[in-house]
């Protein structure tokens, strides 16, 4: 039964109109009388209100934005232009056969276990090898090649002295020799380790990884193969789409499938001691830098110490400096983790690495903002005594208490962040300290100008972040909207003009990123409701019943029976958000994870229609093969052929001192060449071996349009047609001084 009465409130002048319940008496101690409970006392209903209209909208425009993306996706995939990646599947887990090698194991398969019509598609076959000391080998001889342009430079320059190195640690110390004769000498004994490697990886079984990348001749039966089981058991023969060919992080290929799972849970033990107990190496690094002990190492600074000016600059300035260090580090640490737990594709690395980084600032920002006290008593308070009551009770009052804080850190940070991003003034520091002690040749150049990618690994987590401040005190302080709608204004100018003019991307993953940034704003909204849930029942009842806010140490029963007594409209949000994540994973995330069958055909009978004559065994081949291997064949191939060139040239060089009859039999040749083709072979300059800078003559002499007849390979192999002639004593004996 409802009635409506008045009662003195807390202004003695003023008297209120109360709408209540007659058996339940208001418990509020500035009512004067035992009156039933009142609106005017209710005044928390409005922010219950709010939550709903929050959450609602919330759940609406995700919803929209979640359907949006898949229908994107979905039309990314269906209009994207001809790779590799839509026709070739992943298998992994192949099973051993000492009888048969990998190759033959996975050609068996498919030919026993497909129907014809599917058996028919298959384009080719190509293993997975670890090539990854390879890799190491060629990028130390790109190192070299490096340093001897920068010696060769160096003495065209100044040709009367000539470069001096020391073999020692970074030539501090050691013996001195040529620089320009030493890098031409290692980079000959790298170029022959370089082979030996490359035929072992080719030839040793054990740098045979139990994988291969499994092309076809359509996308349909590639689709079919990559998302059904292939076998009973789940850890043999695992199919999955291969990576765009950009996006294969190949060391991970090499790793043992079997230790994926060990890797995972090893870094997930190591990723929560990172994230908890984050301050105990930044407060020891701090303890070192203290001014007193630096004196004590570095007595003849003191004098300077002991100036009040520069004592309290960097009194302010070394207590920061270590925190910002290892949080310009954290990236990299978290990147090394993800990479270490094997994924096989560079987007999966910065999605973990992201996943990674939220957790991270999610409880050293904003619940280390928030929680008073250190993180780690907090802690260990909860383990002591894990009441929920407790927990909610802290974020209900602490939460709110830190808006002001959260407000100025989205003004420094958020604000600051989006101009620093216009102007990019870390990359213009970090380009001139670059340009200033590393760079040596136009190629060092090129690489520190470089813009680089988004570092989706960095800025996604932020973005989030600050998605989760305007959640959680959407309701509770609502004056913080303005700030984040600001900042996402121009973050949204200022990174889409980044995204389309500056930076270059190393992958297009379609939208992959969208269900875990999905998933973090359903935790922002939970973390809300749980705030406002133990808001209320500080603060006092929304509902039908008091809550004893005195009583600190409710067992989980109580407080569950005074929370529904006491909030009871507002339980049932977080259980809804709950089922509304649930609903959007189900109803969206297969565009995410799989490629429709009925698209995958019409876009192989589209592009039948269009490219009738289309090649796409040819297309496919050796498209999946490592990089490593591919970059050995092209720089021996480019060694051989300039090396030929050269040798060549010295041989005409004698054919014009001898008869041209004679001269032409001796070099294999039936007749003379035209006198403009000796002048270009005259004019190639003698450059080291794997030297990046050819000159315009050897690129002429390299294309076989512009090539004599005779110099013209033969078509099946990179190897010059001349290397299966003979040659004389005396071009040996060049070949030999090279």
């Amino acid at each position: 039964m409802l009635r409506i009465t008045t009662c003195n409130s807390r202004w003695p002048r003023i008297r209120t109109i109360r709408l209540s319940v007659t058996s339940i008496s208001c418990p509020y101690p500035m009512c004067r009388t035992s009156r039933p409970v009142c609106i005017f006392h209710c005044r928390l209903w409005a922010h219950l209100l709010m939550t709903y209209i929050f959450t609602i909208w919330t759940c609406k425009m995700l919803y929209m934005e979640y359907k949006a993306v898949a229908n994107m996706r979905l039309h990314f995939l269906a209009t994207k232009k001809r790779s590799p990646d839509q026709f070739t599947i992943l298998v992994r887990q192949v099973p051993p056969d000492p009888k048969r090698s990998v190759f033959t194991t996975v050609e068996d398969f498919f030919k026993s276990n497909t129907p014809d019509y599917l058996l028919a598609q298959i384009a080719c076959i190509q293993i997975v090898y670890d090539a990854n000391r390879l890799g190491k080998t060629l990028d130390k001889i790109s190192r070299m090649e490096n340093w001897l342009n920068y010696y060769q430079n160096k003495f065209d320059r100044h040709p009367l002295k000539r470069p001096i190195k020391k073999k020692g640690f970074l030539g501090l110390w050691g013996e001195e020799v040529d620089a320009i004769n030493y890098y031409k000498t290692e980079i000959e004994r790298m170029k022959i380790e370089a082979g030996k490697e490359q035929d072992e990886v080719m030839s040793d079984p054990k740098s045979i990884m139990p994988s291969a990348f499994v092309s076809f001749k359509s996308r349909w039966s590639a689709a079919v193969c990559a998302q059904t089981h292939q076998t009973r058991n789940p850890n043999k023969w695992i199919t999955e789409w291969a990576p765009e060919v950009r996006d294969v992080y190949w060391p991970s290929l090499a790793i043992p499938y079997l230790s994926l799972t060990m890797r995972n849970v090893g870094m997930g033990v190591a990723l929560f001691f990172l994230i908890f107990f984050f301050m105990i190496p930044v407060l020891a690094v701090q303890s070192l830098a203290n001014l007193d002990g630096i004196v004590k190492k570095f007595t003849f600074i003191k004098p300077l110490v002991e100036m009040p000016a520069v004592k309290s600059f960097l009194q302010g300035f070394m207590a920061g400096l270590a925190l910002r260090i290892f949080v310009a580090l954290l990236p990299m640490i978290l990147m090394f983790m993800s990479r270490f737990e094997g994924h096989l594709s560079r987007s999966a690395l910065d999605r973990r690495a992201a996943t990674k980084l939220y957790y991270f600032m999610v409880v050293n920002v904003f619940f280390g903002s928030v929680i008073t006290g250190s993180l780690i008593e907090q802690l260990w308070a909860i383990i002591n005594s894990p009441s929920i009551a407790n927990i909610l009770k802290n974020l209900g009052y602490l939460i709110p208490m830190k808006a002001t804080f959260f407000i100025t850190f989205i003004m420094v940070d958020g604000w600051a962040g989006v101009s620093m991003e216009i102007v990019r003034v870390y990359a213009l520091v970090i380009y001139h300290l670059k340009n200033m002690f590393l760079v040596k040749t136009e190629k060092d150049r090129d690489e520190a100008m470089a813009p680089g990618n988004l570092l989706l690994n960095e800025n996604i987590p932020r973005l989030e972040l600050y998605f989760l401040l305007g959640i959680v005190y959407s309701v509770t302080t609502p004056i913080i909207l303005p700030f984040i709608m600001v900042f996402f204004a121009f973050g949204y100018l200022a990174y889409r003009n980044q995204v389309i003019n500056v930076y270059d991307p190393d992958y297009d993953s379609g939208a992959a990123f969208w269900p875990h940034v999905h998933g973090r704003i359903i935790v922002a909204m939970i973390i809300e409701q749980l705030t406002l849930i133990g808001l209320f029942t500080i603060k006092g009842p929304v509902g039908f019943a008091q809550t004893d806010v005195r009583n600190k140490s409710l067992s989980a029963a109580t407080f569950m029976k005074e929370m529904l007594s006491s909030t009871p409209f507002l339980v049932a949000l977080p259980i809804g958000t709950m089922i509304f994540h649930v609903y959007c994973k189900k109803r969206f995330r297969a565009a995410f994870q799989f490629y429709p069958m009925v698209e995958a055909n019409e876009k192989d009978r589209q592009e039948e229609k269009d490219t009738p004559d289309l090649d796409l065994q040819k297309y496919l081949d050796k498209s999946y093969l490592h990089p490593v291997l591919k970059e050995e064949q092209e720089v021996q191939g480019r060694f051989r052929t300039v090396k030929t060139l050269r040798r060549r040239s010295k041989d005409l060089e004698e054919v014009e001192s001898g008869s041209d009859d004679e001269g032409g039999r001796h070099l294999g040749l039936e007749g003379d060449l035209p006198a403009a083709h000796l002048e270009e072979l005259e004019a190639v300059p003698y450059t080291p071996p794997y030297d990046s800078q050819i000159s315009k003559s050897s690129e002429l002499l390299l294309d076989p349009s512009h090539r004599h007849p005779h110099l013209k390979s033969d078509g099946s192999s990179s190897k010059l047609y001349y290397d299966s002639l003979p040659t004389s004593s005396s071009s040996r004996s060049s070949n030999q001084r090279e």
